[in-house]
């Protein structure tokens, strides 16, 4: 006797979905019990857990009859980890056994089982589905508590499943009683409101800074890198928590993708996200975490900050390493991670916000008494090379603040106020993007730079005077530029003004 079927479920490896062919092989002979196809524990452990849920199902345990039971998880070279193969591999086998029958075709099945045969939710389903789509599949299966995430790809059905039993109910054509089948009911497809999100802080909240307030807009319409200097207590850290509320809302696509990221990586919260993620690692975070990697490469911090704000408090305390770690990142909006099992490329398109100190104990130039000697305050300071520093498109002072000003009761503009002249301002520059897979002015090439963003000669001539005298870096020239652009848009300009240019000339300090 051998018996042989297979059902279809898929996984995520390196971020991208591959589908998964589950196949059982049933011969005669001893008790065994094998996965082959470079599965991990988890998978592994699946045996367990499928031969109870089975059992508990109302079908005779895998354990209880004298057979081989070889399960393929194919392509063999890819990785197998997680849970999510457990009900694929239930099924698979009540076809193989010949407890079922059903029609595999064009179906994909997702789900870790518990003893009892419930179905447990799982991560990265978003992926997942958008690859069966692809793939030509007209029905996937998944756990109740994943069914609305999956609902978000147009085009596929979508089921959710609640157990077992539940679902074998749905798909056996084998009825030996005339009683009326209990059918599965389609999961609506999910559509995407946006909801109102409580942010900690509201711009409004933040007394004074009007200068980095102004930095603040220009980042969040342009979507540049900024560090804020200044005393310790002056709003530093307020500053970059406000900044989330300004961004616009992600389109579909975004949504979609960075949805894909968190769910994968076990950080989503509810079904999807509609506003830019906010990630601010300690300063502790080690180069893995923060950038990624593993024996099998993972997304690290800069890739979970995809299309939102990486905020990196006290940017010097962190490791010489990681630092230097984010040259790749913030130069190429990817990065890519190389380990000998394996090595991924992983989106990390984000506004980098970094705040630091004039000094270790944070009182250089303050009315407090500073006790850094200058060596330490060079060593210090010389964490932040300069390559680091010329990606940086901004350079904002937050100086301290007078008592009379942090005691006014008088509110500025709020996060809404501001987040209309940076939705203005995108509208406004829409057409400059059409031709391109940038979206912001601080994603274009140098080569779009140049032919995206025309300059006239008076304004090219300060520009590269200015360039001259300041010793700019051919990176740091484009990038003024694109400042200005931003500058332009936020006033509605057609062409790029000298004051444009002026302005994004003052942002190019630093605090060496």
């Amino acid at each position: 006797m051998s018996n042989f079927a297979s059902v279809f479920s898929a996984e995520t490896y390196l971020l991208e979905a591959h589908i998964i062919s589950c196949e059982v092989d049933l011969s005669k002979g001893l008790h065994s019990f094998s996965i082959v196809g470079l599965p991990d524990k988890a998978v592994e452990e699946s045996r367990d857990r499928v031969s109870a849920a089975i059992k508990h199902s109302g079908f005779p345990s895998p354990k209880s009859k004298n057979q081989k039971v070889i399960i393929s998880l194919a392509p063999a070279h890819i990785k197998k980890e997680g849970p999510h193969f457990d009900l694929p591999i239930a099924l698979s086998y009540l076809l193989a056994s010949g407890e079922i029958t059903f029609d595999q075709k064009k179906k994909l099945f997702i789900g870790e089982l518990s003893l009892n045969g419930d179905i447990r939710p799982v991560r990265g389903i978003l992926p997942l589905i958008e690859k069966a789509r692809a793939r030509g599949f007209f029905e996937c299966f998944v756990p109740e508590e994943n069914a609305e995430e999956a609902a978000l790809i147009r085009g596929i059905t979508i089921y959710g499943v609640h157990s077992l039993k539940e679902i074998v109910e749905h798909l056996n054509t084998q009825t030996e009683t005339s009683a009326p089948k209990k059918l599965l009911t389609a999961q609506k497809e999910t559509s995407i409101t946006e909801e109102a999100v409580e942010y900690p802080f509201d711009i409004a909240d933040i007394k004074g800074q009007e200068s980095a307030k102004r930095g603040l807009l220009i980042a969040a319409t342009g979507g540049h890198n900024i560090a804020l200097f200044g005393p310790a207590g002056t709003g530093k850290t307020m500053l970059a928590r406000a900044l989330p509320s300004i961004l616009v809302p992600l389109t579909y696509e975004e949504i979609l993708e960075v949805t894909a990221i968190h769910s994968v990586a076990g950080t989503l919260k509810g079904s999807y996200l509609t506003r830019a993620p906010y990630r601010s690692p300690h300063h502790t975070a080690s180069y893995v975490s923060l950038v990624g990697g593993g024996a099998y490469p993972k997304p690290g911090e800069v890739t979970l900050a995809h299309r939102g704000v990486l905020f990196l408090d006290e940017f010097p305390e962190f490791e010489r390493r990681v630092i230097d770690a984010l040259r790749q990142p913030l130069e190429d909006k990817v990065v890519s991670i190389s380990r000998q099992r394996g090595s991924g490329l992983f989106p990390a398109n984000f506004i980098l916000v970094v705040a630091l100190n004039p000094c270790p104990c944070g009182n250089f130039g303050s009315n407090k008494t500073c006790h850094c000697t200058g060596s330490e305050i060079a060593r210090y300071r010389k964490k932040i090379s300069g390559p680091i520093a010329d990606r940086i498109d901004m350079w904002i002072e937050v100086p301290l603040l007078s008592y009379e000003t942090l005691g006014n009761k008088k509110r500025g503009n709020s996060s809404e106020e501001i987040l209309s002249q940076v939705e203005r301002a995108k509208k406004f520059s829409l057409a400059r993007f059409s031709k391109t897979k940038a979206t912001r002015n601080g994603d274009l090439s140098a080569k779009e730079v140049e032919n995206l963003i025309p300059l006239s000669d008076k304004v090219r001539g300060l520009l590269n005077t200015s360039a001259e005298r300041l010793q700019l870096s051919a990176r740091s020239y484009h990038k003024i530029i694109k400042l200005a652009r931003t500058i332009a848009d936020l006033e509605q300009a057609q062409e790029v003004g000298e004051s444009n240019v002026l302005e994004a000339l003052q942002y190019r300090q630093k605090t060496t």
